[in-house]
């Protein structure tokens, strides 16, 4: 049985004229006369009779265009539902440090997306706060399906990966008395006003450590919680300070100095959640990520 054709019947019978159906499914008469003819033919009942210048359905008629039209209602919804299944897009949500979503966040995504050629994935991005114990609270409250940021030991139910790593140095003003050293110690750094990272910062702890080892403690007159607004502040004068070698400093009016004692990296880490369940796309891109991390970290050996 023709599907165009039970359409063309289920438009008649609401019109019950011929001419303005044929206009409103933009075909001809002659086609609409022949297509219902063709109806009646195959199921040899009359579907329509004359009633001056319209038609109306007969009896036989009126049962077929309700059976007719409940089966066309539902198979439109069910033709809908699948169109509205392959049209869903898997949204992976990340929570990222600011400084990985400048270059390395953005990189990797777009690798993935090349390599798997799944246009149904869809990523949304969110730097949260920009801190590391606030990204990880909203990754266990499960508003993130995987988080890039730093490592919190007190959080026993989150799964770490190391994903990349950066060496930290120090940087000054352009015309700082320490400005023109090629490498230097962080004890050489305890004479001068420092911009120091908050304890909210992941890398108070790693940066605590490192001058514990140095057997001093810095001269902190600013307190901030994000890299990048360290490196604005020594740019402008306020002071130098230990960072991570990010792109961002080799972009800024400051120097940048590796610190040859104590050597000391920052590692970034992938976090995930221990015990949640996750969509198969969601996992086909923290193995990628992983693969990827393993890679360059192995190649850096």
């Amino acid at each position: 049985m023709n599907l165009d054709h039970l359409r063309y019947f289920i438009e008649l019978s609401r019109t019950e004229n011929y001419t303005k159906t044929a206009k409103s499914l933009h075909i001809t008469q002659p086609s609409l006369t022949k297509a219902i003819h063709s109806l009646e033919s195959e199921i040899d009942i009359s579907l329509f009779e004359k009633k001056g210048r319209n038609v109306t359905l007969t009896t036989a008629g009126k049962i077929f265009a309700k059976g007719v039209g409940n089966a066309l209602l539902q198979l439109d919804r069910s033709v809908s539902e699948i169109e509205e299944l392959n049209s869903k897009k898997t949204l992976i949500q990340i929570g990222a440090l600011r400084t990985l979503s400048i270059e390395w966040l953005p990189n990797i995504v777009q690798k993935f997306q090349q390599e798997s050629n799944d246009t149904s994935i869809k990523f949304q991005f969110s730097s949260d706060t920009g801190l590391s114990p606030d990204i990880l609270k909203s990754l266990r409250e499960e508003k993130y399906d995987v988080a890039f940021c730093s490592r919190m030991e007190e959080y026993d139910d989150i799964a770490y990966y190391p994903i990349e790593e950066q060496n930290m140095v120090c940087i000054t003003p352009l015309h700082h008395e320490l400005a023109n050293k090629t490498s230097l110690t962080l004890r050489e750094t305890l004479p001068y006003p420092q911009v120091v990272f908050s304890k909210r910062s992941g890398l108070y702890s790693v940066i605590e450590k490192m001058f514990e080892d140095s057997g001093g403690h810095p001269i902190g007159v600013y307190s901030v919680e994000e890299d990048q607004a360290m490196a604005g502040l020594v740019a402008h004068n306020f002071g130098i300070a230990i960072t991570p070698d990010m792109e961002l400093l080799h972009t800024m009016p400051l120097r940048v100095i590796p610190i040859s004692y104590p050597k000391w990296k920052r590692v970034f880490y992938m976090a995930t959640l221990k015990k949640r369940f996750r969509q198969p796309e969601v996992e086909e891109f923290i193995s990628f990520v992983l693969k990827e991390s393993k890679d360059s970290l192995t190649n850096r050996i």
